[in-house]
């Protein structure tokens, strides 16, 4: 077994679209439409969904707005160097919610963000060999 994708219900498809290929620098690797259910999917990701996990983005159609909750925590993607990480997110337009710092009662550097929707994607740039 293996995770195959991650499913977020989005507001503005195309606002979600730009910030998770945009600022976030992923591809958009498929999209369908339902008409008969209304909704529409688009499947996210950095690479091919043979190997590697993606995000599933649905819009269902006229709504354009979700009560997070308190039972979804976030996504996570590693970086190199979360600094520069976060300054190209920041100059794409994305939020920054946490500035990059060691993460409570440990040593990872993380960082988090805010996609269109409020959802949390937290940065953990990877340990540097040395």
């Amino acid at each position: 077994m293996r995770i195959l994708h991650t499913m977020l219900r989005v507001g503005d498809l195309q606002k979600s679209l730009r910030f998770y290929t945009e600022v976030l620098g992923m591809r958009l690797l498929r999209q369908m439409e339902f008409p008969d259910g209304e909704f529409t999917l688009a499947f996210v990701g950095y690479g091919d969904e043979a190997h590697d996990a993606v995000i599933e983005l649905t819009y269902n159609w006229g709504v354009n707005e979700y009560d997070l909750g308190t039972g979804f925590g976030h996504i996570a993607l590693g970086v190199d160097d979360i600094h520069t990480a976060v300054d190209r997110i920041r100059a794409s337009g994305g939020e920054i919610v946490r500035e990059p710092g060691p993460m409570k009662h440990g040593t990872t550097v993380i960082a988090f963000v805010a996609d269109p929707d409020g959802y949390r994607i937290e940065l953990i740039e990877h340990k540097r060999a040395g």
